[in-house]
């Protein structure tokens, strides 16, 4: 898991690409907040807002 954000950091420093970066942690916060409340009660909520 490391190595896919060195590569991926690599990747946006080489070719000048650091507006992906906003876009990935937007991504993986929405994901990590999809997983985590999964099994809760606050889970409709969440839902809704996609």
């Amino acid at each position: 898991m490391l190595e896919l954000f060195k590569d991926l950091w690599e990747f946006m420093k080489d070719r000048k690409k650091f507006w992906l970066a906003p876009i990935i942690i937007v991504l993986v916060v929405l994901g990590a907040l999809l997983v985590v409340a999964q099994g809760s009660a606050v889970a409709p909520f969440i839902y809704t807002l996609f």
